[in-house]
């Protein structure tokens, strides 16, 4: 079963291909993808790594963890599932949001 990894700090010239190439360095991968604003194209600076099996992706994590790509520290770590989109709708807080800092309107960052 394949396992996802993020991959952060990326340089903003970092493409798919190198990513990939990085990683195809470690294991067999799956996909590579650098993720991109919606309305400008440009990169985020972080992206993910779909490795083949569970041993591919450690030894991502173990080898390329804290290491220079394209001028740029990388941090690599296993990706956090995506939270449940379902039953939000507009203006929905998705329930009890008391003493949330971000009053209740999901403004934090996961990682």
């Amino acid at each position: 079963m394949a396992k996802k990894l993020f991959v952060g700090n990326l340089n903003y010239r970092t493409t798919d291909e190198t990513l990939f190439d990085a990683f195809s360095a470690v294991g067999n991968v799956e996909s590579a993808a650098v993720i991109t604003d919606r309305e400008t194209g440009r990169s985020r600076g972080f992206g993910f790594v779909e490795m083949v099996t569970e041993e591919d992706a450690q030894a991502a994590i173990q080898q390329l963890d804290n290491t220079d790509l394209e001028g740029r520290t990388i941090r690599v770590a296993e990706a956090n599932p995506r939270p449940d989109s379902r039953g939000g709708g507009y203006g929905s807080r998705g329930g009890n949001d008391r003493g949330s800092r971000d009053g209740g309107f999901g403004g934090g960052r996961r990682f």
